[in-house]
């Protein structure tokens, strides 16, 4: 039995878009942008929901789901009013962005039935930074450059943006996922230098220059400063030894910072934990010791990078959800 992902691909989603006559665009990483707007993908959803005779009870707070053992049936509560089918799924997504109403719900409703739970936090979302180290980032806010960023074994090279709450941009998004409280991030903030032999060539051109000048042809120069603060070194690149270019060297190619906290659910991409995959069948989403009742999204333990691989977890899991239920 093949997976979810295998039994409908991203390709197969592409298809789709493409049969509904939506324009997109492939940008770095091989992400893919509507042309327009990305409301162009909900509006080809909620029409094929419609044109499925699929009925939208919006505003309903859902109050129970209980399952009859003996006829099989499940019944849905809200407060307005009571339905009941052969058949359950829950898609209720995660805990991420709560002000789009994003609750625990589906959480909850695992643990009702059964089924183990994987501790879930804020994935894919920017990180804080407190004191002295705080405080200097709100003087980079706005301030973007190329990184790799290395934690946990885990490294990613995208850009990095400094704001005024910490750091964000792809790079430190992606690198969340794998962060732990405590853990530092190893930052090379020039990937593409060798930065030690870089001063020495600089040095024999340029012997007058200050460091802070040299590095700021290079780096943005408020970052160059703080650098140079943080190193203690301000003096002429003449006036360097070897050995302070190699310390520099390697201070800008593992430069360490630890962030107090991440900004959590509120701004967070997607949700790591959840649902745990070994309760549900690979193949149709369905839990296993639990018939007919489905968990398919970002309410399952299935964390993507950034960059859709979430969405695309959506699209197959539901497929696969829906082949079970109506082959």
């Amino acid at each position: 039995s093949k997976s979810a992902l295998a039994r409908y691909s991203a390709a197969d989603f592409i298809a789709y878009v493409e049969s509904h006559g939506i324009a997109y665009h492939e940008r770095e990483h091989g992400q893919l942008f509507c042309d327009d707007s990305a409301k162009a993908i909900v509006a080809m959803l909620v029409d094929d929901c419609r044109t499925g005779d699929v009925v939208f009870a919006l505003q309903h707070e859902v109050k129970s789901l209980a399952r009859d053992e003996s006829s099989g049936l499940f019944t849905l509560r809200t407060q307005r009013e009571s339905y009941q089918a052969p058949v359950a799924v829950v898609a209720t997504g995660g805990l991420s962005i709560p002000k789009m109403g994003a609750t625990n719900l589906g959480l909850k409703l695992a643990e009702q039935f059964g089924c183990p739970v994987a501790t879930t936090r804020a994935s894919l979302v920017p990180f804080t930074f407190s004191g002295a180290l705080g405080a200097s980032f709100k003087d980079l806010a706005g301030i973007a450059l190329p990184v790799t960023v290395r934690c946990r074994r885990h490294s990613f090279s995208e850009a990095m943006l400094f704001t005024h709450r910490g750091a964000s941009g792809p790079a430190l998004l992606q690198i969340s996922s794998y962060w732990q409280p405590g853990d530092s991030l190893d930052i090379d903030l020039l990937p593409a230098l060798d930065v030690s032999t870089w001063l020495s060539e600089q040095r024999g051109q340029r012997p007058g220059a200050q460091l802070v000048t040299a590095l700021a042809t290079q780096l943005p120069k408020r970052l160059a400063k703080l650098l140079c603060e943080q190193i203690s070194v301000t003096t002429t690149l003449k006036a360097m030894t070897p050995a302070q270019m190699k310390a520099i060297g390697e201070h800008i190619h593992h430069w360490q910072i630890k962030p107090s906290a991440t900004e959590g659910y509120r701004t967070a991409e997607a949700t790591a934990g959840g649902v745990s995959t070994k309760a549900l069948s690979s193949s149709t989403m369905m839990v296993k010791h639990v018939p007919s009742l489905y968990f398919i999204g970002e309410v399952v333990d299935v964390t993507g990078q950034l960059g859709g691989f979430n969405f695309q977890w959506a699209w197959s899991s539901a497929y696969c959800a829906a082949k079970a239920i109506k082959p």
